[in-house]
């Protein structure tokens, strides 16, 4: 099909490989119009109907609508306008075929219930301020009204999942099951208890002790140590060894660790601080809570957090092995003791 010749419709299906009945849709709505007529009636193309054929199978491939590709090929709107339109168009259809596939393959890993399907598809179509709206009210029901001091603050921050705008299918998945959990009314009880105890630890009035670990105290000092970091650096190395929790060489251990706590909250080594440190660490230890930050990490793309599982486990045994059992009262008891 050369100069200013005319040819048939077949012709031309030849050329593009496109069906006869294909071209004469497009030709009837005028997408592809013919140049002529043979003196039987027959319609008849000009040189530029291939491109414009090729460019139309192109355009209706990458999804546009027909009305929009007949503007484009006379010309009337430009391309690279209708191409920036669609593509984002679809950016949005992959984003909400990425979350059906999400909540699908959640569904089938689980065993999910209709009802915990219907969750899970409710809690993928959030928009962003959608998302945010139900990040804050989690928040807002494990810290409400504690105190909100800086170090509180920047606890909010580390426990706030923010999805990116282009997740990836690891991602999605763990906002889902992220999501999911934070919506737990006992998992938000277990976790407002824990921040609750350890504001309690924080306001107790400490001392500055002969290492120097002790904050708050009058005068100024160093701030004070968590528990549980205490916890983890002093059994790691016993958990590392292989040392038996309950063997005498877990002495040193546990009685280094008491003497921290007892001198973080003023206090002297006795049942009540024992129980109530052992009430801190099961609360720590709950793997709700170290299944929460392992999401957390994925949906922000952080490193995966250390588990502390092993060191609390063996810790926790260590310190019950050697603490007196109490027949009265219950932990909310030696939370508050």
């Amino acid at each position: 099909m050369d100069g200013d010749a005319l040819h048939p419709i077949g012709e031309l299906a030849r050329r593009t490989g496109l069906t006869v009945k294909t071209i004469r849709f497009y030709s009837d709505r005028g997408i592809v119009p013919p140049a002529g007529r043979s003196p039987a009636g027959y319609r008849l193309y000009g040189a530029d109907a291939v491109a414009r054929l090729a460019l139309v199978r192109t355009l209706r491939e990458l999804g546009l609508d027909l009305p929009t590709i007949r503007e484009v090929v006379d010309r009337k709107i430009p391309l690279p306008d209708v191409a920036a339109a669609h593509a984002e168009a679809l950016a949005v259809r992959i984003r909400v075929l990425r979350l059906r596939h999400a909540v699908l393959m959640a569904v089938a890993r689980r065993g999910s219930t209709p009802e915990e399907t219907e969750l899970m598809h409710k809690l993928a179509g959030l928009s962003e301020d959608e998302r945010r709206r139900l990040v804050g009210d989690f928040l807002d029901a494990v810290f409400g009204a504690l105190d909100t001091a800086p170090a509180s603050a920047g606890v909010m921050r580390s426990m706030t999942p923010e999805l990116p705008e282009n997740p990836d299918p690891e991602q999605l998945d763990a906002w889902l099951e992220l999501a999911e959990l934070s919506q737990d009314p006992d998992f938000r009880a277990a976790v407002r208890r824990l921040l609750e105890d350890d504001a309690a630890d924080r306001a107790a009035p400490g001392v500055v002790g002969r290492a120097g670990l002790r904050g708050h105290a009058p005068g100024g000092g160093v701030p004070r140590r968590d528990p549980v970091a205490v916890v983890r650096d002093a059994a790691g190395p016993a958990v590392a060894a292989g040392v038996d929790p309950d063997s005498p060489r877990a002495d040193p251990v546990v009685t280094s660790v008491i003497a921290h706590y007892a001198d973080a909250l003023g206090r002297s080594d006795d049942t009540a601080l024992r129980h109530r440190l052992l009430a801190r660490l099961v609360a720590v230890g709950d793997p709700r809570r170290e299944r929460y930050l392992q999401l957390l990490a994925v949906v922000n793309g952080w490193q995966a957090p250390e588990s502390l599982t092993p060191v609390l486990d063996w810790f926790t045994r260590a310190l019950r092995a050697r603490t007196p059992a109490v027949t009265t009262g219950t932990a909310d008891t030696f939370r508050r003791a």
